[in-house]
């Protein structure tokens, strides 16, 4: 007998924009309070993974009802070895958090409401975080006695500086939208998050994705060895773009009817 399709934590989707480009949805919708279980963090990286073997040219990372996760349920962790924690969190980096940012697209994340703990640390390893202004966030983990391990700590210090990091992990206090937005963890506050993330999601999709892979991997090898690592790989990644359709087209619009013009079909 065929599960019902509510009983699944997550639902993968894939849609058009007007001009044809392609975008997934990853919806978490898992009850009220979209608990990460052993289920949701499977159900992630299936999709995760569907993901990485054939991309769209933008994802958008959402949730459905008032709370976009309460966290992690704590049953996941109970009795686990030192050995066993260590491999839950190496697989989850592995399947989730690394493959979800070497997307070759634009990932956004929506957050309408709160957010704790691994979905917190899977909008971190997103390109672009949104917040509805009633929306919360926090690594809490300390209540277990917990450090969060699905790389929040560094990527919130990436976004907002090791002090600030420190602060909201050691606390684990709740910060809402707009203080997240001034740290720069959150790039924009909007009334109508899911509206705006959306029509976002189709702009980027619409545009060079190529272009948009490039951007990508100069910044991971920025994060991973600093301005120098990155300037060595800049010309042969940016280089490879003078040879995509795209730019070929953009650059002949550009010269015959002027910017903004263009249109892009991601290759």
């Amino acid at each position: 007998m065929t599960e019902p399709a509510a009983a699944h934590p997550t639902r993968l989707e894939r849609v058009r924009t007007d001009a044809g480009a392609e975008i997934a949805i990853l919806t978490f919708a898992h009850g009220a309070l979209n608990l990460f279980d052993q289920a949701m963090f499977d159900a992630v990286q299936a999709d995760v993974a569907a993901l990485a073997e054939d991309p769209p040219r933008a994802v958008l990372l959402r949730a459905e009802g008032k709370v976009v996760s309460a966290g992690v349920d704590v049953h996941v962790f109970d009795g686990l070895t030192a050995e066993q924690g260590a491999d839950l969190w190496q697989e989850l980096f592995a399947e989730i958090c690394h493959p979800l940012e070497a997307l070759p697209c634009p990932v956004v994340y929506s957050a309408h409401g709160l957010t704790l703990t691994a979905a917190f640390e899977i909008a971190l390893a997103c390109d672009i975080i949104l917040a509805a202004p009633k929306a919360k966030f926090g690594l809490v983990e300390t209540v277990v006695g917990l450090t969060p391990s699905m790389g929040g700590p560094q990527r919130l210090a990436e976004r907002a500086g090791s002090g600030r990091a420190r602060e909201l992990v050691m606390t684990g206090d709740l910060y809402d939208a707009a203080t997240l937005r001034d740290w720069g963890v959150v790039n924009a506050v909007h009334e109508d998050v899911d509206a705006e993330a959306r029509a976002l999601v189709a702009r980027l999709a619409d545009g060079p994705t190529r272009a948009h892979d490039a951007t990508k991997q100069i910044i991971s090898a920025w994060r991973s060895g600093g301005v120098a690592h990155a300037d060595s790989i800049t010309p042969d990644v940016s280089g490879a773009l003078f040879e995509t359709d795209d730019l070929e087209g953009a650059v002949r619009s550009f010269l015959d009817v002027g910017p903004g013009k263009a249109t892009y079909r991601g290759r």
